[in-house]
């Protein structure tokens, strides 16, 4: 024992002495650690599935490659953070009036469009008075928004928007890419479809177009190029190009062999194929697109669906874990609330409805819904039952795989604690028209999609002004809700606005009018060589872009200024 001991003090000493020298070394400044400074320099390719078809911020709604393009295109007065917070964009500033319903936006006076003019208030005007036009063929709940909304312009880079009544959500509308107006005036909404413009943008977002890729007079692809005189941080990748693929297998191709560096929008197929790759990160990020049960409270003859305990065993029965496994590969989330995590409006902590059978059967003892003597589980007798009812109804679901095997899912666990339920497959506009809006339904998985709308405001489902001809499709009445509700649509005020919030789910966790069941997740393929990349939730999948100033490929390594500046290194991640 005694000589390894000595071996033992032997190494201590020899560490000791090791790490005094560098203590020196480092405390002489003969040897200094650098760091890789991004630079610009380098091109990014994109696969995109599909192709694109107008480059116009007010007509891509119904085509992903043109909205993807657009956002690197164009800006709009302001856009959101990864906390769905409204920040400064082409306008540098606002104010909101004390009764909530007059915005005065001032734009920034360096902002400029991608051939040279300044951003002024007509294009503001230009842009949004398009959805005004009687021939607007975008979304008709554009039209008949801004059909109530005036628009004044009160100086060259002033511009005041004024609402008919208080209207919190009113900052959603505005993150839309300006139009230039001393290009396209007095283009109506219906000529701006076919205009030369959707093919020869200009924009005043961080890229410009330079030209499109064709091959056998056919567009492949398009190439943008860095806007150095872009009003923010202008980006380190000098070009940014797109090549459009016809289908899945071919872009997945294309990352995995180097054809581009980045893809939006995994089919589960391919996913252990990404992963699986070493020259590709994998970024993922929830969507706003809710899965949830939705319970016909106020059904005549189903009159159980309105007991608070038995919708609370239900949830309790629910492995919603297990389900994202099984059906999205583990692609998804549980909703703790009915809004994303990390967004403003979120509760925290969590709901706590974890899943407990056991406390699910609890419950329903309690509550004297028996199971009939001697009934096995997993028979058709092993129902519950009180009085003259048996927990029994029908669960419609949309006709896609997915929904399917979320809902055959749910009917094993249910039947698990006694409650049987049948599937009914419909297509989705089947269910919105024949169900839902007629309310005829007993209970419905339903995807609330809420793409493209940072703005959380959920008046529209569960506030009781909404029970007749609105999407408050479960009949669900509380005062108290309605009037959080009202109010926190009526304030600007984040804060105010996160605190009526609190209180709504808190009260609707309690409730619980619904089962908030999960948000899929979104992920994004790219090259180990592309650096600086952050995602959060995306509200739409060309959020993606929203820090695409802080990518980078090339990067230098500096030393600190003790020593001699001139000893860089150009690198490449």
């Amino acid at each position: 024992m005694q000589k390894y001991r000595w071996q033992i003090l032997i190494a201590l000493l020899g560490l000791i002495l090791i790490a005094g020298i560098l203590f020196l070394i480092l405390r002489d400044g003969e040897q200094e650690i650098s760091t890789p400074q991004p630079v610009s320099g380098g091109a990014f390719i994109e696969a995109e599935i599909g192709s694109c078809i107008r480059l116009n911020p007010l007509l891509d709604f119904n085509n992903q490659v043109d909205r993807d393009i657009d956002a690197l295109l164009f800006s709009g007065l302001l856009k959101f953070n990864s906390s769905a917070i409204p920040q400064p964009d082409l306008a540098e500033g606002w104010a909101v009036s004390a009764d909530s319903t007059l915005y005065t936006f001032y734009l920034r006076e360096n902002a400029l469009w991608h051939d040279g003019q300044p951003v002024t208030a007509d294009d503001v005007i230009f842009t949004y008075s398009k959805f005004m036009d009687e021939d607007y063929s975008g979304p008709s709940y554009l039209k008949d928004f801004w059909s109530d909304i005036t628009i004044t312009k009160i100086d060259t880079n002033i511009v005041q928007f004024g609402l008919p009544e208080p209207f919190a959500p009113f900052l959603d509308y505005l993150s839309i890419g300006l139009l230039p107006d001393h290009l396209l005036r007095g283009v109506s909404a219906s000529d701006l479809i076919d205009h030369p413009f959707n093919l020869n943008p200009i924009g005043t977002g961080p890229y410009k177009f330079d030209h499109f890729l064709i091959e056998e007079n056919e567009i492949q692809g398009i190439s943008l190029v860095v806007n150095e005189d872009y009003y923010s941080e202008v980006p380190f990748l000098q070009r940014f190009e797109f090549y459009f693929f016809d289908n899945t297998e071919g872009a997945v191709n294309a990352v995995l062999t180097g054809e581009a560096q980045g893809l939006m929008g995994i089919e589960l197929e391919y996913l252990q194929e990404i992963l699986d790759a070493p020259s590709l990160n994998l970024h993922s990020a929830p969507v706003p697109s809710l899965y949830m049960v939705l319970f016909n409270l106020d059904h005549p003859k189903k009159t159980f669906l309105n007991e608070k305990v038995v919708r609370q065993a239900m949830m309790l029965a629910l492995n919603r874990q297990h389900m994202i496994d099984e059906v999205f590969q583990g692609q998804a989330v549980p909703a703790n609330s009915l809004f994303l995590d990390g967004t403003w409006a979120a509760m925290d902590p969590p709901s706590g409805w974890e899943f407990d059978p056991d406390e699910a059967n609890r419950l329903l003892d309690a509550e004297e819904w028996d199971l009939p003597a001697g009934a096995a589980q997993g028979t058709e007798e092993y129902v519950r039952g009180k009085e003259d009812q048996t927990l029994t109804f029908t669960l419609i679901h949309a006709d896609d795989s997915q929904s399917q095997q979320i809902a055959e899912m749910i009917q094993l666990e249910w039947a698990s604690i006694g409650i049987r339920i049948e599937l009914n497959a419909l297509s989705s506009e089947e269910m919105v028209s024949d169900y839902l809006e007629p309310r005829t339904y007993q209970a419905a998985l339903v995807n609330y999609n809420f793409n493209n709308s940072p703005d959380p405001d959920p008046y529209p489902f569960w506030h009781d002004a909404e029970l007749d001809t609105g999407q408050n499709y479960s009949n669900f009445s509380d005062r108290n809700i309605s009037i959080w509700l009202e109010q926190a649509r009526t304030t600007p005020d984040v804060l105010r606005r996160s605190a009526l919030y609190k209180r709504f789910l808190y009260r609707f966790n309690d409730l619980l009018p619904g089962l908030p069941l999960f948000f899929p997740v979104e992920s994004y393929v790219v090259d180990t060589t592309v650096q600086g990349i952050t995602i959060g939730p995306l509200f739409d999948p060309s959020y993606r872009f929203h820090a695409v100033q802080e990518w980078y490929l090339v990067a230098r390594n500096t030393i600190p200024e003790a020593v001699d500046s001139s000893a860089e290194e150009i690198i490449e991640p």
